[in-house]
């Protein structure tokens, strides 16, 4: 598929968490156009990698950077741009410098530090970060917490792009993880009708009235930094 894309000129990225690259993948990824590899590591030792992904091996995830880094130097290829995404929690804050040095130690084009979204921050949460610019919640004078950015009734993403599951169903976006919000299902519908259709307007229209009502806007990033 991305082979396909990229020969009819469409820009390719995809994001991973780099436990499926062997050699014959990482060569296959190179050969087939991609523009550009999120490969995701959360930590420096398998105890905190582990901690945020759970069953997840970071030797395997290192080993499989390699590889790709190899292919694409063996090929003298120009893509993908290859990025180490290192989301920031409390449990791996201690290790930003680490993760930049082995980044480099491997031949990354870049490593890339993310902002964590949290559920039930309210009250505090384990995984907000104690530095105040890898986190994206703030604490009051109460104790509890809030989102830093202010929650603007508006979304570039509702008129820009979408998200389609894996059995064709429309969503308004990665932070409908659950697919709670149903717009459309490609099995029935065609995609310009979902688009311009009833459910998609009401969607938007909820939105431009109050953003905070919507239970997967009220805590996105829209509006705020997410990389630090």
């Amino acid at each position: 598929m991305v082979q396909y894309a990229s020969e009819r000129g469409i820009y390719t990225v995809t994001s991973t968490n780099g436990h499926f690259l062997t050699d014959e993948n990482a060569r296959r990824t190179i050969e087939s156009g991609l523009d550009r590899i999120i490969i995701s590591i959360d930590g420096t030792t398998q105890e905190t990698y582990e901690s945020y992904r759970i069953g997840g091996k970071l030797q395997t995830v290192l080993d499989g950077t390699r590889r790709l880094v190899a292919w694409k130097r063996q090929l003298k290829s120009h893509t993908p741009h290859i990025i180490f995404q290192f989301l920031v929690v409390r449990p791996n804050e201690h290790q930003i410098a680490e993760v930049q040095r082995i980044g480099k130690e491997i031949g990354v084009d870049t490593v890339k530090l993310k902002t964590a979204q949290v559920y039930d921050y309210e009250q505090g949460n384990p995984l907000i970060p104690t530095i105040d610019r890898y986190s994206r919640y703030a604490q009051q004078a109460d104790g509890t917490y809030r989102v830093k950015n202010k929650l603007l009734n508006h979304c570039w993403k509702l008129w820009h792009a979408c998200v389609i599951t894996w059995d064709g169903r429309i969503v308004p976006c990665c932070f409908d993880k659950d697919a709670t919000h149903q717009l459309g299902d490609l099995k029935t519908q065609s995609f310009a009708d979902i688009w311009h259709g009833q459910a998609y307007q009401q969607f938007r229209a909820a939105l431009l009235r109050s953003r905070k009502e919507i239970d997967i806007c009220a805590n996105c990033s829209e509006g705020t930094k997410v990389w630090a």
